[in-house]
């Protein structure tokens, strides 16, 4: 891929590059919580045509905070030292609002893994997004 997504949006609206160090962590898991979301809608449907009732069924069972939380404890052995960094401050932002049906340290373990796939689209780093995905959903045996 010669460009990502977020560069070629930039580009073509005529945005600022910005440093995303500046970034909060509740901004990172803004966008990661999206990104993470078209992944997971993107594989389901690559399985076959289904009744968008049944499509939204099987996407909410990744998407939501307790498997994030089982997937970054699955793959904290893998990340950088710089993603683990990523990881940790979104975990450790404290934010207004908690995800129902969400236990607290899910609900923030969740923030920091959507923090670290926001950090990823913004860096370009898409395939990275895919490899750690892969990686969560084999390790844990997961059914898309």
């Amino acid at each position: 891929m010669d460009k990502g997504i977020d560069s070629y949006l930039k580009e073509r609206f005529g945005l600022p590059n910005v440093d995303i160090r500046t970034y909060s962590p509740l901004t990172l898991a803004y966008i990661g919580d999206c990104i993470f979301d078209l992944v997971i809608r993107s594989l389901v449907v690559a399985k076959g045509n289904a009744r968008a009732g049944e499509l939204h069924k099987r996407t909410s069972r990744i998407v939501k905070a307790r498997t994030q939380a089982e997937l970054i404890g699955y793959l904290k052995p893998f990340l950088t030292d710089e993603e683990e960094e990523i990881y940790r401050r979104g975990r450790n932002a404290k934010s207004p609002t908690m995800a129902k049906n969400a236990t607290m340290s899910d609900y923030r373990k969740a923030t920091g893994f959507e923090a670290l796939m926001g950090y990823l689209y913004l860096k370009d780093q898409f395939e990275r997004i895919v490899e750690l995905t892969k990686a969560g959903i084999e390790g844990l045996g997961l059914v898309l």
